[in-house]
């Protein structure tokens, strides 16, 4: 809790304990509506402050002018009619308590989803002269030797030296299992050393490392607008006029109509309280807040999940993907060679494994190379001399003592051996041992584990077809789609035949609701990555390409992703239609009720405030059940000259959009964003454009429309 929320709400408990004390003092007349003004004041002087100064800055609708106007309303008509100051008092202290609310829950769910997606750390180690020294990551040049202790976050991309330890990489991908790292192999900035000291050469600089690429990513998500935001920004803008207008003819008309037509008396008095239950809803503030906050919510838990969504638009077409394209290689499948079966003839299987793997131990051929993963007994004692390539054949050697040949069909039917073709799919190594055949080893590109679960798991969330794409032949093609139960498979494309597959789908698509959607490893799938619907990219983790190319990058290979990304996305989507619709349906209801009588003040302080409270509840929904929180850091990224960040300070989603307007048609600027949700404007200069010379007048220009915000320059 802030300084600031401190002070409110010990205003708001100080004016609630004497409103009570007010209603049960025994005064009449000017005594008691004193004694009612004064909660009134201290629970309400600033909005009374704030809408003089909207009537000096010609804001007519300002939220706290229709307010004050709506109470000292109240207040009147309590005067005039029975002394009931109770309501008017309520009101104000509602709306008050509405506001405090707010800004706890906004502040608390930036808290917590800026935690969830925060994987930067703050310093990295450097051995110097025998001690180790805490510097900037940005600081830290390429090919410098960095230490990691266990406990500690891994600053910047690099390969181990020296060491051996598990790495959590939950915070980049969401997978729970730790990773084990040895000397040699790569790791990413944002892991977390968890049991062994590790000294890493970094190969990336900070600002072109997994962590701030990741970082960056989420940040300018909020740039990329979905439809549903952008309806609510011009809903926002249309909604309060209309309403005050509504509320100007509901105190003028039916009274004039009263009397002119039926002869009856004005009833001025009640139908001026009804209008003022129009001024009370005439804030759209659950709409402008709680919308861009379930997105930000879902694409924070999304980056926590492993799944980096690239802008809410993107986000809401992931939800009404029903068609999903996959490429084969690498996506589907590990992409690399392993032994699938082994099918002796004469000795035991893993004789038979034994013989091809010495054979092939010299070896650089990838075949050779998933034979002796497969047999890792090679320093078992064993004789191998007279090693000997035979070209598009195969390989001969003498294994203790006999002469052993591994190859294909060609090198059986030169020594006269009797082999005989495979049922399996794949490559076959066909064995023989002095000149007869002894069996066949099937290497084969393996269906990733947990492949058909994934597309199980699509079916399941109402995915209508699922599609493969592989350069493959028609028969390795076939049987990787009836293992996974896919729904249709293309085989034998060239990348450009690819993409052309895609616009016959997309084609077949016209006319409907549903999007298409192209997972790749985002390597050879750039352009059918940016011609589908939605193009999502596979294993990206260090993957620059990968990164540029798709608008949804998953963090790790597994394909059971691309099901929690959708999952996600739909999730955040009822969530948004739930806000929406509820809160427009309430506010709607209250007007109609309130405009013939049934509803009063306090129906309308519900349908603002409260409304407001539970769509801001509801919007946090969408980042619950993706993962846990990390530790706090500090978030920051290099930027081009063009473009830099600025922290401000604003109080209401509907205040940083009027600030975002006003900075826009600030001379020097081409564009601005203003992310309410993170507290940071974005700002892109024009050609030529000195920030230092800019950054003032736009300064000046947020704070023409809205005094209480501030830009930290």
């Amino acid at each position: 809790m802030t300084e600031k929320q401190k002070r409110n709400l010990i205003r708001i408990l100080v004016a609630a304990v004497l409103t009570v004390v007010a209603t049960q003092l025994p005064l009449t007349g000017a005594p008691r509506l004193i004694a009612f003004l004064v909660p009134y004041l201290v629970v309400g002087y600033d909005i009374l402050y704030k809408a003089v100064r909207g009537i000096v800055h010609k804001k007519p609708l300002d939220e706290c002018l229709l307010m004050a106007v709506a109470t000292l309303g109240a207040l009147a008509l309590a005067i005039y009619e029975d002394g009931d100051y109770t309501e008017a008092i309520a009101v104000m202290l509602f709306y008050q308590v509405g506001e405090w609310f707010q800004s706890y829950a906004v502040g608390k769910s930036r808290d917590d989803i800026t935690d969830l997606m925060d994987i930067r750390p703050d310093y990295a180690n450097i051995e110097q002269n025998g001690k180790l020294t805490r510097v900037d990551p940005d600081d830290v040049a390429i090919g410098t030797t960095i230490v990691v202790q266990p406990g500690e976050k891994i600053p910047l991309d690099g390969v181990v030296t020296k060491g051996a330890s598990m790495l959590d990489t939950v915070a980049l991908t969401g997978e729970s299992l730790p990773r084990s790292v040895h000397e040699g192999d790569s790791v990413l900035s944002g892991c977390i050393n968890k049991t062994g000291l590790l000294s890493i050469r970094t190969t990336k600089a900070f600002g072109e490392s997994t962590a701030s690429k990741v970082l960056a990513l989420v940040e300018d998500a909020s740039s990329r607008k979905s439809k549903a935001e952008n309806f609510i920004a011009r809903f926002a803008r249309v909604y309060t006029p209309i309403v005050v207008g509504l509320a100007i003819a509901l105190a003028i008309l039916p009274p004039l109509v009263r009397m002119a037509v039926f002869g009856m008396e004005p009833a001025f008095g009640t139908w001026i309280y009804r209008a003022l239950t129009f001024l009370v809803i005439s804030c759209p503030c659950a709409l402008v807040i709680s919308i861009p906050l379930s997105f930000f919510a879902g694409i924070g838990g999304a980056s926590r999940a492993g799944v980096l969504v690239k802008g809410s638009n993107y986000l809401e077409a992931l939800a009404s993907v029903d068609t999903v394209v996959f490429d084969k290689t690498g996506t589907l499948t590990k992409g690399t060679f392993e032994v699938t079966d082994i099918h002796p003839e004469t000795i035991a299987p893993d004789e038979l494994l034994h013989m091809a793997a010495h054979v092939e131990r010299f070896s650089t051929h990838p075949i050779a190379a998933s034979l002796r993963t497969a047999y890792r007994h090679e320093a078992d004692g064993c004789t191998v001399e007279n090693v000997e390539e035979l070209a598009g054949k195969g390989v001969r050697a003498s294994v203790n003592g006999h002469e052993v040949y591994v190859g294909n069909a060609k090198l059986m039917e030169a020594i006269g051996a009797k082999w005989h073709p495979c049922e399996k799919h794949g490559t076959i190594v066909h064995v023989a041992m002095d000149s007869e055949y002894i069996g066949h080893i099937v290497i084969a590109d393996v269906v990733k584990e947990h492949a058909a679960a994934a597309i199980a798991a699509l079916h399941a969330n109402g995915v209508k077809k699922t599609v493969m794409l592989t350069g493959d032949d028609h028969v390795v093609a076939t049987d990787v789609a009836r293992q996974l139960a896919l729904d249709e498979v293309h085989s034998e494309l060239l990348p450009q035949d690819k993409v052309e597959k895609v616009e016959e789908l997309l084609a077949k698509q016209q006319g409907e609701t549903g999007k298409l959607a192209f997972v790749g490893d985002g390597i050879n799938d750039a352009p059918v990555l940016a011609r589908a619907d939605v193009g999502i990219a596979m294993g990206a983790m260090g993957s620059d390409a990968a990164i540029e190319a798709a608008d949804v990058v998953l963090m790790d290979d597994d394909p059971a992703k691309v099901a929690t990304a959708m999952r996600i996305a739909r999730k955040t989507m009822r969530i948004v239609h739930e806000n929406m619709y509820g809160a427009i349906g309430v506010k709607v209801l209250v007007l109609v009720l309130g405009a013939i009588g049934i509803a009063n003040m306090w129906a309308a302080i519900f349908a603002d405030v409260g409304v407001m409270v539970l769509a801001v509840l509801n919007a946090m929904r969408a980042m619950f059940g993706t993962g846990a929180k990390v530790a706090s850091a500090k978030t920051a990224r290099q930027e081009q000259e063009h473009e830099k960040s600025y922290k401000i300070e604003v109080d209401c989603a509907n205040c940083a959009n009027l600030m975002e307007e006003a900075a826009k048609h600030t001379a020097g600027v081409k564009n601005v964003n203003v992310n309410f949700m993170l507290l940071k404007m974005k700002v892109e200069f024009e050609e030529g454009s000195d920030p230092k010379e800019v950054m003032p007048r736009v300064r000046a220009a947020c704070k023409a429309v809205e005094d209480d915000c501030e830009v930290f320059i």
